[in-house]
């Protein structure tokens, strides 16, 4: 596994190991946690600019979302300009609309600088109502988009075979192949003095004096900065209660008629579909996404994958499904990303809460960090600080995901007491149960062999739940994720969840 999730993405097989070359004695001035889009554009950027820079990854290189992205590159975000401008007014929605920008420009810039081939493209989206409902909020995009001096051009053709009511073009939106693109950018970063540390597990830090002091499963590395590139930070603080984890779907197949459309493509569904083209090993393949769902929150995660290949072969002549992989991103209370400063620290930092749009925000997060670490300020600092308090603009949404939090402490109680032993489960099947008044985490291996874990995970007491498709234990809460044995996948549990040996429960 060098991602985190079994079934393999279209991606995977371009992620390489970098060979380790660290000294423990070696004190740095920037760490960086996170081998993803984010913390390898922010070391690498940090690097360049004379900074001595480490960065340490848990797993590998593009582990994590990065590995599971479907790598659309977009100035029109999941928070739309109507939307912002509603909440922040016109002038912050011109900046959100600018940074958006910007970070496409970063993009193309990193590519030209250090010559990464990496299958970018520059594209026209296409962006459909499928009903008179969503026609009406196409509309609504469209003028907000119109205010920021984002381009929305009325289409009277798709290149889908969708029944669509409006239809609008969008020029400057870009694709390219997400671990090609990183990878170059690992190398770039070790030629500039960098140093990548792999397979090295951060369990916490503290600030002594000058130095951040941060302690990893393979010993301790002293920084005076401190980047958390995880997605979401790890231990709990208030940004675990702003934003939700969400789980995305997405398969890629090729078509009987190679009728494949040149343009990427959303609808306007909820949650909604995404498509663009991609070509691997000489194939062409047409990339679908959608039937988001909060983590944890889904009875059966494999039937996601079948709604999604169903819904897309209503409309496609598909041949053959080549792969098909799952993915986390968090939702943040107020639509818009927290990059900078962590409340209550001048040393560490934190990029999360990217919507569907990890790839511009996760890039953006490198010149926001990084001028915040250089200069003490950024011009978006604001617009994006972790720190911000928005209890207009944020505080329905905050309620609704608390509550949701509050209720799956309630839901998990009930769900463990349903099942009343280990026989009720089958052969590659994965269930929490009760025994003997104590609940656990129980997945038996074809063969019948049997892994034994506290289903209570560590970071704040919820309860796991089954996930089918990827073959985990899936936090409802924060979005902590453990394989079968336990073994964190995803943070911001930093601790594995409790092995039981079979005669502990005997």
């Amino acid at each position: 596994m060098n991602r985190d999730g079994v079934r393999k993405s279209i991606w995977q097989e371009e992620i390489k190991s970098f060979p380790p070359a660290f000294n423990f004695e070696t004190e740095y001035d920037v760490a960086i946690i996170g081998g993803g889009i984010t913390g390898i554009s922010t070391a690498y950027e940090l690097q360049k600019r004379g900074k001595n820079c480490v960065v340490i990854e848990a797993s590998n290189v593009g582990f994590g979302t990065t590995g599971g992205t479907t790598a659309h590159i977009n100035n029109f975000l999941d928070t739309t300009y109507s939307e912002a401008i509603k909440k922040y007014g016109l002038e912050d929605a011109k900046l959100l609309f600018q940074s958006a920008n910007e970070a496409i420009g970063i993009i193309e810039k990193n590519i030209s600088d250090n010559h990464i081939d990496c299958d970018y493209e520059k594209k026209t989206g296409q962006l459909f109502a499928l009903d008179n409902q969503q026609a009406k909020q196409l509309d609504d995009m469209v003028e907000g988009a119109e205010k920021v001096g984002c381009k929305m051009l009325p289409a009277s053709d798709i290149s889908y075979p969708f029944p669509f009511v409006k239809a609008v073009e969008i020029p400057g939106q870009a694709q390219f192949h997400p671990i090609k693109y990183i990878t170059a950018l690992c190398q770039s970063f070790l030629n500039a003095g960098g140093t990548i540390v792999e397979n090295c597990f951060c369990k916490n830090h503290s600030e002594e004096n000058e130095w951040i002091v941060i302690s990893t499963s393979r010993g301790i590395i002293r920084a005076k900065k401190l980047v958390y590139a995880t997605h979401i930070p790890p231990g709990i603080s208030m940004l675990h209660f702003t934003n939700a984890p969400y789980r995305s779907y997405a398969i890629a197949f090729t078509l009987k008629d190679l009728n494949y459309p040149l343009e990427p493509g959303y609808d306007l569904m909820d949650p909604y579909h995404y498509y663009r083209v991609q070509e691997v090993n000489g194939e062409t393949l047409l990339i679908a996404g959608g039937e988001d769902h909060k983590t944890g929150h889904s009875d059966d995660t494999g039937v996601c994958f079948t709604n999604l290949e169903n819904y897309v072969r209503q409309y496609f002549d598909v041949d053959v499904v080549k792969y098909s992989w799952s993915s986390q991103y968090y939702e943040p209370a107020d639509g818009l990303p927290y990059i900078g400063k962590m409340s209550g620290s001048s040393s560490v930092f934190t990029a999360t809460g990217f919507r569907g749009n990890g790839m511009i925000f996760g890039t953006l997060a490198s010149k926001i960090i990084s001028e915040l670490i250089l200069t003490g300020n950024s011009k978006y600092a604001r617009l994006f600080s972790p720190s911000r308090i928005t209890p207009i603009a944020g505080f329905t949404e905050f309620v609704k995901e608390n509550i949701a939090v509050a209720t799956d402490f309630i839901k998990d109680k009930l769900f463990i007491e349903k099942i009343s032993s280990l026989t009720e489960i089958a052969e590659g099947e994965g269930k929490v149960v009760k025994y003997e008044g104590d609940s656990y985490a129980i997945y038996k291996e074809k063969g019948g062999r049997l892994h034994l874990l506290k289903s209570t995970c560590p970071h704040a007491k919820c309860e796991v739940r089954w996930n089918s498709a990827e073959i985990s234990w899936d936090c409802p809460c924060h979005g902590s994720r453990f394989s079968v044995n336990g073994k964190v996948l995803n943070t911001p549990s930093v601790t594995d969840l409790i092995k039981i040996r079979e005669k502990d429960i005997e």
